[in-house]
């Protein structure tokens, strides 16, 4: 992290939006141990891992815009138990949620990452999503930087805690998963209708 400095930590960070493996849980409290060595100003590490967090983001969010809704739907059509209901289904429930899923994603494990793809087919307004990602993006990674800034040498307990976090939430998608499949293949048939 010393040889990285704040830019490389920023940049670190936006990697981790694109490979959701690198852990942020890991990169943002060891920026705060190296800013409480003096090695780091705190303020860049802070300000350096929020650029990261939303230039990832943005990444993300053009995918999804490039992707787009027409070739969203010929995908799902194709995927064994997906249906073209369920991306309606999940379209409007982006149009009704999608501000506070953008915000609140930024800090949930996974959806950090995923939550721009979505955002960039249904292109919500860029300056929305920008202020939002920055928002939310700040509250997680400062929250993660102090943490390591104050537990100092330390700083390796933050990422103890934050596993058991992560672990709950796989747990959660996992049966989300599941039951998904479980009430698919109970209910097969219908939702083929080609979205106008």
């Amino acid at each position: 992290m010393e040889t990285l400095g704040a830019p490389g930590a920023g940049a670190a960070i936006a990697l981790e939006n694109l490979f959701p493996p690198l852990p942020s849980e890991v990169i943002l409290p060891l920026a705060g141990f190296t800013a409480s060595r003096g090695d780091m100003s705190l303020w860049a590490a802070l300000v350096w891992t929020t650029l990261g967090s939303v230039v990832g983001a943005l990444a993300l969010y053009w995918v999804g815009a490039l992707l787009g809704r027409e070739r969203l739907i010929a995908i799902a059509e194709k995927l064994p138990l997906v249906k073209v209901a369920d991306i309606e289904k999940t379209e409007a429930w982006f149009a009704k949620h999608g501000t506070k899923a953008i915000f609140f994603g930024r800090m949930i494990p996974i959806f950090r990452s995923l939550i721009s793809v979505p955002a960039g087919v249904e292109r919500m307004p860029v300056g929305i999503f920008l202020l939002l990602t920055t928002l939310g993006s700040a509250i997680w990674n400062t929250i993660f930087v102090l943490a390591g800034y104050r537990l100092g040498e330390d700083w390796e307990r933050v990422t103890d805690l934050v596993s058991v976090y992560s672990k709950v939430v796989l747990v959660v998608v996992a049966l989300g998963v599941v039951a998904f499949i479980a009430f698919r293949v109970a209910r097969p048939g219908g939702g083929k209708r080609r979205a106008s």
